[in-house]
């Protein structure tokens, strides 16, 4: 029998096992993957970028287990339920999470040395410094124009977990809360990957069960992508597909709601050129999480395979990574990971992402007790 504690570690591992097997590669193509690697497989990668000069990796390590931004501010959240012991929202994002990202050192495994985590975030997860400790902004308007991107979905997956079982309060919570950092598709695919891990710790659940979750929760092109991106894996896993099949089939789905492609990188070349990327739209979705969902599908589920293939496509590798491992660890438990694995990451990033886990599963399942107690009391009214 899986428990919930079980369920709660592979969520938090698998959050940091997606995202350092996609680290030393993203940004890359899956062509330019394919070249300089064959496949990724293994914690154990090298970095492309680790014998470049300082100027173009900044003096930054990645490979060998360690993680990115992701994970670290997926426990920075951890870390506000933790000390709130309740269920979150903007005005959280604006006192308590900026706190653990911009005011509080822990380690940094880029860096090799404890600092702030904004010191390594990107610019749009930076942004949140900006809006709510320099602009003083009204919290639930904290995300409006910032660029649009897959920073709020990459570390939500706690919100998944203090709902566990509840897919639409996951959805709501994730919304309320990261309505402080982000908008538009860049938000709605927050609120649907909680949802989704929320659905993943039902017992029994199945994989169809989570993707039609994601449908019938999630809205205008995120909803769209979806269902094209799922619908398209369907097809290639009966066709038993090869991988340059797959991504190339992929790729082409997606482009309709992701205009940027392989053209991830911000070179002066790019500066006032009017575009589409990562603006706020009604008809875009992210990539990363369609592209999740869709190689979980193909792959029936399967917990390395699925990870494999999504980092493997190429982009935004970590974060693919990051989204499957949450979705199938919530499912299948830290029994899916192996021992070698949580070592390396554990001794890499010098966490404790064991102990991490269990106290947060403590903490979420007095949250959801809470949760039922108020139904309970509800049911009164009538």
């Amino acid at each position: 029998m899986i428990t919930f504690q079980d369920k709660v570690r592979g969520a938090v591992l698998s959050v940091a096992l997606g995202d350092a097997l996609g680290a030393p590669i993203e940004k890359l193509s899956y062509q330019e993957i394919k070249d300089k690697y064959g496949r990724v497989e293994s914690l154990r990668t090298k970095w492309y970028k680790e014998d470049a000069p300082p100027e173009v990796n900044l003096g930054r390590h990645r490979g060998n287990g360690i993680v990115t931004d992701d994970t670290l501010m997926t426990k920075a959240l951890i870390n506000v339920y933790l000390k709130e012991k309740r269920h979150l929202d903007a005005y959280d994002m604006g006192k308590e999470f900026i706190k653990e990202i911009a005011f509080r050192k822990t380690y940094i495994p880029e860096f090799q040395n404890e600092a702030l985590i904004i010191d390594r975030l990107f610019y749009p997860e930076k942004y949140i410094f900006v809006r709510h400790v320099l602009a003083n902004c009204e919290p639930r308007e904290g995300g409006i124009g910032n660029m649009i991107n897959c920073g709020a979905a990459m570390y939500i997956t706690p919100i998944g977990i203090v709902n566990a079982g509840n897919p639409k309060a996951a959805y709501d919570e994730a919304i309320l809360f990261a309505m402080g950092h982000q908008s538009s598709y860049g938000l709605e695919a927050a609120g649907v990957l909680a949802a989704c891990i929320a659905r993943a710790f039902t017992p029994g659940v199945t994989v169809d069960d989570i993707v039609d979750t994601a449908i019938s929760l999630s809205k205008d092109g995120t909803r769209n992508a979806i269902i094209d991106l799922t619908s398209a894996a369907k097809e290639l896993r009966e066709k038993n597909s090869d991988m340059d099949e797959v991504v190339e089939t992929l790729h082409s789905v997606i482009a309709k709601y992701s205009p940027m492609k392989d053209n991830v990188h911000r070179k002066i070349e790019k500066v006032g050129i009017p575009s589409n990327h990562y603006t706020p739209s009604r008809l875009f979705s992210i990539e990363e999480l369609p592209l999740a969902l869709a190689f979980i599908v193909l792959n029936k589920g399967e917990y390395y395979k699925s990870i494999y293939d999504g980092i493997n496509s190429g982009r935004d590798t970590d974060s693919i990574g990051v989204m499957i491992g949450a979705i199938l660890g919530s499912m299948y438990g830290n029994q899916a990971i192996t021992r070698a694995d949580i070592d390396l990451l554990e001794s890499t990033n010098k966490m404790n992402l064991l102990q991490t886990a269990d106290d947060f599963a403590k903490t979420a399942r007095e949250i959801i007790e809470a949760d039922l107690r108020l139904n309970e009391e509800r049911k009164k009214l009538f």
